[in-house]
């Protein structure tokens, strides 16, 4: 297809293309419907200038600084941004301190600390008694989990949305909207046919950013003294360099081979199993990332029929940690050839999501008299640990007492399998219960 518009020098395109294209407002902001679309509750917030503190995470160039920018051009607050390299203690408190005089002024407090997982602990704790007082209302981005990157305190008082991937699809209208835009390359006439389009969308993995590079790149390449540019499929592929197009030369995305990795080790296929890992490794994926899928997986789809695996999956983790890559990737195919080849159940994954179900709905069911503690009198007399029985009194050291809630007396949440080791716990658990009949 053929896109035709004005004269090149007619235009100012010393800023990149990824910051040219920056939507300045949500109607152009492309993605994230979970969160954003028509009636969701950012949407509603941002409009209404009614946000609170909150965290942005996913993965980069699925538009959290954008996001952050379009809430500064329409909030009426104050809104600074931060720096996690350029801003120390001594400039966080200088802004807190403004901020805190603002309020009583009446004049809100907006702060974006973008790549927020890189303050350090000080510098997250100068923000947070500031959070805590209303002085300022706090916007994190990050791609690193929050649970373990953002103090538990500030993690606290903020709401986490979770940026997703961007799809093919929106990559597609992110480079067509490029293509066309007197913003992006408007002014150029590019020949690109939409199996092109597709490739760079494809090899962008869900980054909106690197699809925007990747265009950039191939269009000041090929552009001539006519103000053409031919896209072919050959002059994307140079731009998009051969290890990441290792990554998606299928079209998988990431998600999708760190499923086909799961699914082939939950399947008992070792050579699959091996084949994922590496294609993952090779073309750059988070070794971490790899040994903490394990570690669930250990638990999820091997369980009590092998506890060894989750030790063998821990272990890789360690082993990833203290030697990096390339040097680890032995050490997580050793475990993934353990998991494969593992007996497998599912019986402890199944009996936590059940539990998970009633727990939910008898959140405020009172534990039973009988198994609480009376460290004091009142609680004695109010029949605290009354009827408890001392398994150790019993033969076998069971005793046949109630430990679950009336409504749920009867559940069984844990079912075990004749798999591996599980074998031998279903054995003991008949015997458990027949103690229990005995005592």
């Amino acid at each position: 297809m053929d896109y035709v518009q004005s004269s090149m020098f007619d235009r100012n395109v010393s800023s990149p293309l990824a910051e040219r294209m920056r939507p300045t407002n949500l109607d152009d902001y492309i993605g994230q419907e979970h969160i954003l679309g028509k009636g969701k509750m950012l949407r509603n917030l941002i409009y209404s200038d009614n946000i609170g503190s909150m965290i942005f995470w996913g993965p980069p160039g699925v538009g959290k600084t954008t996001l952050a920018k379009i809430i500064a051009s329409i909030t009426k607050a104050n809104f600074i941004t931060f720096s996690a390299v350029s801003s120390g203690i001594k400039e966080i408190k200088e802004v807190m301190a403004e901020a805190k005089r603002n309020r009583t002024m009446g004049i809100r407090t907006i702060v974006f600390v973008d790549e927020i997982h890189r303050f350090n602990k000080a510098q997250q704790d100068a923000f947070l008694p500031h959070v805590e007082k209303g002085n300022i209302i706090l916007i994190g981005a990050t791609t690193e989990n929050p649970s373990f990157q953002v103090n538990s305190a500030l993690l606290s008082r903020c709401k986490v949305f979770t940026l997703k991937p961007l799809s093919r699809e929106d990559i597609v209208t992110l480079l067509k909207r490029a293509i066309e835009d007197d913003k992006g390359f408007g002014y150029l006439k590019i020949n690109i046919e939409e199996d092109v389009i597709d490739l760079i969308a494809t090899y962008s993995n869900g980054d909106g950013r690197t699809a925007l590079n990747t265009l950039e790149m191939a269009v000041m390449s090929s552009v001539d003294g006519s103000n053409s540019a031919n896209l072919t499929r050959n002059i994307v592929k140079q731009c998009i360099g051969k290890k990441t197009l290792l990554y998606d030369k299928s079209g998988e995305e990431h998600y999708n081979l760190i499923s086909a990795f799961h699914k082939s080790m939950r399947n008992s296929d070792v050579d699959a199993s091996v084949y994922w890992l590496t294609r993952m490794l090779e073309s750059g994926e988070d070794p971490l990332y790899i040994a903490r899928r394990m570690v669930r997986f250990a638990s999820e789809d091997i369980g009590m029929a092998d506890s060894l695996a989750l030790q063998v999956a821990v272990s890789a983790y360690s082993a990833v940690q203290f030697i990096g890559m390339p040097e680890c990737g032995v050490n997580l195919a050793h475990a993934a050839v353990y998991m494969a080849t593992a007996p497998k159940s599912n019986a402890v994954y199944m009996s936590y999501n059940n539990a998970k179900k009633d727990a939910e709905n008898t959140i405020s069911e009172p534990v039973p008299l009988h198994l609480r503690n009376a460290p004091t009198k009142l609680m004695k007399d109010l029949g605290y640990h009354k009827n408890y029985k001392y398994s150790h009194d019993f033969k076998g050291k069971v005793a046949d007492m109630q430990c679950l809630p009336d409504n749920l007396k009867d559940r069984q949440y844990y079912i075990p399998t004749e798999e591996g080791f599980e074998k031998q716990i279903k054995e003991r658990l008949a015997y458990i219960n027949n103690l229990k009949k005995k005592s």
